[in-house]
C-alpha cells in the first residue's frame, strides 16, 4: 500500500480500496486516474454500454455513474473532515442511487463530461488541503474517516470497478 493512511483513519471495510491506490500522492493519483478513466471509457464497445452480466446487476454505464456519484460523496466527506466538521455523516445506499441515475440513457460523452467536471473539482479540493487538513478525522457511517482516507478510497475505488468491468462485463 503506497498510501499514507494510518490505522484508525478509516473503517476496515475500505481497506480493499485503499490497498488498490497506486499513487502515494492523492492529487497525482486523481490526475492520473482522470486520463485512465477517459481511456477506459473510450475503449468500451458501444454494445456493452447498457450490458449487465446478470439480472439485478448494474450495467456498465451504471457502474461508471456510480464512480462519479461516489466521488461526489467522498469529496464532500473529505471537505467536511478537512474543515474539522465533527458532525457525523450518515451513510448512503448506493443501490438506491442506480435506478435514479438515468445512466443507461447517457452517452459516453455525457459520462465523460460529468466525470471530468467532478474529477477537476476533486483535484482542486485535494490540492487545497494541507497535511494537517488531510489528517483531520470525522465520522462517516458510524466510523472514523480522515480526509486523507477519503482521497485514497477514491483512487482505489476507481481501480476496483475497472477490474470488475474488465472481469465481468467485457
Amino acid at each position: 500500500m503506497l498510501s499514507q493512511v494510518k490505522e484508525g483513519e478509516y473503517n476496515p471495510y475500505y481497506g480493499t480500496y485503499i490497498s488498490k491506490a497506486s499513487h502515494a500522492d492523492i492529487v497525482e493519483g486523481l490526475q492520473s486516474g482522470k486520463k485512465e478513466f477517459t481511456d477506459f471509457v473510450n475503449a468500451i464497445p458501444l454494445e456493452k454500454w447498457s450490458y449487465a452480466y446478470a439480472d439485478g446487476k448494474w450495467s456498465v454505464a451504471e457502474v461508471l455513474q456510480h464512480l462519479i456519484d461516489t466521488e461526489r460523496i467522498f469529496s464532500y466527506r473529505a471537505l467536511r473532515f478537512a474543515r474539522n466538521d465533527k458532525t457525523p455523516i450518515v451513510g448512503f445506499d448506493q443501490d438506491n442511487y442506480v435506478p435514479y441515475s438515468n445512466a443507461n440513457n447517457y452517452s459516453k460523452e455525457d459520462i465523460l463530461s460529468d466525470f471530468e467536471a467532478m474529477r477537476n473539482s476533486s483535484i482542486a479540493l485535494f490540492r487545497s488541503f494541507t497535511d494537517e487538513m488531510l489528517g483531520m478525522i470525522g465520522e462517516a457511517s458510524g466510523s472514523p474517516m480522515s480526509a486523507r482516507a477519503a482521497g485514497y478510497i477514491l483512487l482505489g475505488h476507481q481501480v476496483h470497478h475497472f477490474e470488475v468491468i474488465e472481469e465481468r462485463y467485457l
